[in-house]
């Protein structure tokens, strides 16, 4: 692989590089690791974090599991290339980053695409596959009905629009939270900005965060998954605290010819975990332990599956 390589070796093993790229987007940069295995004919994932400030190790400011990272090189190691990246406004993509008033999630969406675009001009590269972890889940399907793929596998994927998900969320607070809050999603829902905001509920519904919520509360990951024509895998541990096996459900019967595999003890950040809260978010911030082994030869296997 050539294209847009920054001379900069970050892993070197025998059996394949680490190189960090970048494509230009909005006049800013956005930062990946490319892991070429140095072969014509490649077949190559293009891997999408999850929410938040998620970096292309599966990393944030908060925790350091290394979860995206590990399955990169553990593909590696059976002969599948790659590319993670940093989105917009995360660690090395800072600068790429937009005011969160402009942000939208379609700004997501397209930056997929033009790393499905980087990844179809290299031409040791035969098939492309795109990986989505968590809301990249999402990004990651609606960029390959734009920009087609050969396959195309969500990881850990919500199987509800984002205010239902969020609405489910806030089914732990007071009563009288969620009855001021439901109405506000409900009307962002629909496209309607709220002009009065408590401050104690600013975390969430600040003014200029609005507009993204609107534009992400319109995209419904059942539609978005009955719009491909291309081999789909659906991939969820039971132990996951934040995606619900019923989530891999809803995505299998909105497309009922999609492969859905459940890992026993696998939770959201890909790694063993018991269903305790305490010990499951604790794997959160271990980036010694590794990522479930079933995963990966699940992922193998749906990929040489590809014709």
């Amino acid at each position: 692989m050539h294209a847009l390589i920054i001379n900069v070796h970050a892993q070197e093993s025998a059996l394949f590089s680490e190189d960090t790229v970048h494509i230009e987007r909005d006049g800013g940069l956005i930062y990946g690791s490319l892991i070429d295995l140095h072969k014509e004919d490649q077949t190559a994932v293009l891997i999408i974090a999850g929410s938040g400030p998620t970096d292309r190790n599966g990393n944030n400011y908060m925790m350091t599991n290394n979860s995206l990272k590990m399955l990169a090189h553990a593909l590696a190691e059976n002969g599948i290339a790659s590319v993670r990246y940093d989105k917009r406004g995360v660690a090395a993509s800072i600068p790429a980053g937009l005011s969160e008033i402009e942000l939208r999630f379609e700004d997501y969406i397209k930056d997929a695409v033009a790393w499905i675009e980087f990844l179809k001009q290299d031409p040791g590269i035969k098939k492309i596959v795109v990986l989505g972890h968590s809301e990249g889940s999402l990004i990651g399907m609606v960029a390959s009905t734009i920009s087609r793929v050969d396959g195309i596998i969500s990881l850990a994927g919500p199987g509800e629009p984002a205010d239902l998900v969020l609405k489910r969320q806030l089914k732990s607070q007071p009563q009288f939270v969620q009855d001021q809050l439901f109405p506000k999603i409900d009307s962002l829902k629909q496209g309607l900005t709220i002009p009065e905001v408590d401050p104690a509920y600013f975390a969430l519904l600040r003014p200029s965060v609005q507009p993204y919520l609107i534009s992400w509360f319109k995209y419904d990951p059942r539609e978005a998954i009955k719009m491909l024509d291309i081999p789909v895998l659906i991939i969820q541990g039971d132990t996951d605290i934040q995606v619900r096996v019923e989530d891999a459900d809803l995505l299998k019967h909105a497309a009922p010819d999609a492969r859905l595999h459940i890992i026993q003890g696998m939770n959201h950040v890909l790694k063993t975990a018991s269903t305790d809260r305490t010990e499951n978010v604790a794997t959160y911030s271990n980036p010694d332990l590794p990522v479930v082994e079933e995963l990966v030869e699940v992922i193998v296997s749906f990929i040489n599956s590809i014709e």
